[in-house]
């Protein structure tokens, strides 16, 4: 009884899953593609043999503590969604939902699907396929702890500030800049006022974080490094499949 006691303290303290942390992935993949081009959207184009947005569920599937997945997807490419996941035997997929005419409305239709057991939801890009389980894991693990927390990288480069003309105005601290991935984990309940009081209050905002910050909460930066990179042009494609296809070969040594 005493090892059980110790065990679920340091459980409360490290922010390991739990089952009453019920996680709720929403991948958002209902994008125009725009930057991307070619005949067939980001999602659907083949890496290393595989439609994209397949890495990035696979990645969600194998997590532990991410108990179901919602897709948000075109409404054309959703049936064809409904097969991949089948043949894949991505069981974690309860719901794939069409997306909204922004990326901020799409993730609000996933929100609007999750379970009603849900008590954290991890929203994550469906372009960002080199996402891995063990980084779900640790931004899951902030999130039970801070309650809102997200994947990221500190800068590497100097970052210059601009003016309105294009002229650099100051030097941001680089100590202090960070560059913002998914996934972005938050407890449900939070998640849910923010983005509803950004929905009223005509808030638009570049990510979840972003709702987030406009209440007020604070939200932990998750050190991911430089791999988990959102692919948007066909030159971030090249960089993916070769990361994908240095990864098995570490892992066939």
């Amino acid at each position: 009884m005493c090892i059980k006691k110790i065990a679920g303290v340091f459980r409360a303290v490290s922010g390991s899953p739990h089952p009453k942390n019920f996680t709720s992935a929403i991948i958002a993949a209902a994008g125009l593609s725009t930057r991307f081009g070619g005949e067939s959207t980001k999602q659907m184009t083949e890496l290393c043999g595989v439609p994209l947005l397949v890495h990035t569920i696979k990645s969600y599937q194998e997590t532990e503590c991410i108990h179901e997945i919602i897709i948000v997807a075109k409404r054309n490419e959703i049936s064809t969604w409904e097969r991949l996941c089948r043949d894949y035997q991505f069981d974690k997929v309860t719901k794939i939902i069409a997306g909204g005419e922004t990326r901020q409305a799409s993730v609000m239709n996933g929100l609007d699907a999750v379970h009603e057991k849900s008590k954290f939801v991890a929203i994550a890009d469906g372009a960002r396929c080199l996402t891995t389980p063990d980084q779900i894991t640790s931004v899951c693990r902030a999130a039970y702890k801070y309650k809102a927390a997200t994947a990221a990288h500190r800068a590497t480069d100097t970052i210059k500030i601009a003016d309105s003309k294009g002229f650099i105005d100051h030097t941001a601290d680089r100590n202090t800049v960070w560059q913002a991935q998914t996934p972005q984990v938050f407890k449900t309940k939070l998640y849910r006022a923010a983005a509803y009081t950004a929905f009223t209050k005509g808030v638009e905002a570049t990510d979840d974080n972003s709702l987030v910050e406009y209440v007020k909460h604070p939200v932990r930066l998750i050190e991911c490094g430089s791999q988990n990179i959102k692919v948007t042009t066909r030159e971030d494609l090249c960089v993916a499949e070769a990361i994908l296809r240095d990864r098995d070969r570490e892992e066939t040594v």
